[in-house]
C-alpha cells in the first residue's frame, strides 16, 4: 500500500486538496483521500508539487509522429495542410519508429488515454500493446465531392476494419472538416456509427482559420485556390452564408457525443448553437499547435461564459514542440492568465 501526498491534490470531482493523503494499493488502485493528520509522517511519500489524474490527450494525429520538425511555424492553416499532403510519405520503419517513440514521451508526461485521429493502419500495432487507453477516430473526407463520397468511405472503411477493438481500445468514424466532408459522406460516417454497438463518439476539426468561415459564409477565399492546386473543382458548392460550424452541425447525428477542435475563432453563438444540438458536446483545445500553425488561440472567455465543457489536446508532432498536457496547460497560462492552473486542470468551466 503506498501513502502519498503532495503540495497540493487535484480530484478534479472536487476542489483542490491541501494536508491530503492519497492512499493506493499494490496495483495503483486509488482506495481513499484522507487529512495528513490522520497519518504518521513516516509512513508518507512526499512530493512537491501537485498530484493530478492521469492525463487525457483528446487529439492528436500520432501517425505523424515522424514529420516533427518538417512543417514550418506560423505559415496558417492551409499551407500546413499543404504540406502535411505532400510531405507525410516516408518510409514504414522511420513511421512505426516515430510512433513508439510519440507514446513513450505521452507515458512519460503522465497520458494516460489517448483521442487520436486515424488515416491509416500504421498506429495499431501500438495500440494493441495496450499502454494506454486508446479511442480512435478514423477520420474521412473527400474533400466536398458527393460523388466522390463513396469511395472516400469505402478506402476508410477498409482501414476502419483493420482496427479489433479490445478493453481499453474503442473506434469509430469521424468527419474531417467542414470544409472537408460532403453531404453524402456526412450520411455514410453517420449511418456507420449508428449500427455500431453501444453508439460511438466522433471527432471535427472545427474554425481553425478565417478562409473556413469565409467558404460557407460568402462562397469565397483561400479555400478556392487551396483546391485548385489539387484540381478539386468547388463549382457544385453552395455557401450556406453561416460559418462552417453550422454546416457540421447540420450534417452531423446530434446522438453522438461530439469533439468540436480547435476551436479558435468560435464566437459565442456558435458555441451556444452547439450546445443547443446537442448537449453531449464537447470543446477540445490545442494551445500549441494553435500558436504553431496560426499563431491563435481561442478566446477562453467565451468558453468560460457559455459553460463549455472543454478538453485539451496535443495535435501532432507536425503542429507542435512535444506531445504534453501539462504543456498546453501551461501555454493557455502564459497567454491568457485569468485561467487559473486548477481550472485548465479540471476542465472549464
Amino acid at each position: 500500500m503506498r501513502k502519498i501526498t503532495a503540495d497540493l491534490i487535484f480530484p478534479v470531482s472536487s476542489d483542490p486538496l491541501k494536508d491530503a493523503v492519497l492512499i493506493a494499493d499494490d496495483q495503483g488502485k486509488i482506495l481513499a483521500l484522507e487529512p495528513i493528520a490522520n497519518h504518521d509522517p513516516a509512513s508518507l511519500e512526499v512530493h512537491k508539487g501537485v498530484l493530478v489524474p492521469g492525463f487525457v490527450n483528446a487529439h492528436c494525429h500520432l501517425e505523424l509522429s515522424h514529420m516533427k520538425g518538417r512543417v514550418d511555424t506560423g505559415t496558417g492553416l492551409i499551407p500546413f495542410i499543404t504540406s502535411v499532403v505532400t510531405k507525410r510519405n516516408a518510409a514504414a520503419e522511420a513511421i512505426a519508429e516515430a510512433i513508439e517513440k510519440a507514446e513513450q514521451e505521452m507515458l512519460d508526461g503522465g497520458i494516460v488515454a489517448l483521442g487520436d485521429i486515424s488515416n491509416a493502419i500504421d498506429t495499431f500495432s501500438t495500440k494493441a500493446r495496450g499502454r494506454m487507453r486508446y479511442h480512435t477516430f478514423v477520420e474521412l473526407f473527400d474533400f466536398l465531392q458527393d460523388e466522390g463520397a463513396e469511395k472516400a468511405f469505402a478506402d476508410w472503411k477498409a482501414v476502419y476494419d483493420q482496427l479489433q477493438p479490445a478493453a481499453g481500445r474503442s473506434k469509430s468514424m469521424t468527419p474531417h472538416a467542414p470544409y472537408s466532408v460532403s453531404k453524402t459522406l456526412f450520411e455514410k460516417i453517420n449511418a456507420q456509427n449508428a449500427a455500431t454497438s453501444g453508439g460511438a463518439s466522433v471527432s471535427i476539426h472545427n474554425q481553425e482559420t478565417p478562409p473556413e468561415n469565409e467558404l460557407f459564409l460568402h462562397g469565397s477565399g483561400a479555400f478556392y485556390d487551396f483546391y485548385q492546386k489539387f484540381n478539386i473543382s468547388l463549382e457544385a458548392f453552395h455557401p450556406n452564408r453561416q460559418t462552417a460550424i453550422h454546416y457540421a452541425l447540420q450534417h452531423m447525428d446530434p446522438a453522438r457525443s461530439t469533439l468540436f477542435v480547435h476551436n479558435t475563432l468560435s464566437t459565442r453563438e456558435d458555441v451556444r448553437a452547439a450546445q443547443a444540438w446537442n448537449p453531449r458536446t464537447f470543446w477540445v483545445s490545442c494551445p500549441n499547435a494553435n500558436l504553431y500553425i496560426e499563431n491563435r488561440l481561442p478566446d477562453y472567455q467565451i468558453f468560460l461564459d457559455t459553460q463549455a465543457r472543454v478538453a485539451l489536446g496535443t495535435d501532432s508532432l507536425t503542429s507542435n514542440w512535444q506531445l504534453s498536457i501539462l504543456e498546453e496547460m501551461k501555454a493557455i497560462a502564459r497567454f491568457q492568465s485569468y485561467l487559473p492552473f486548477h481550472t485548465c486542470c479540471a476542465g472549464l468551466p
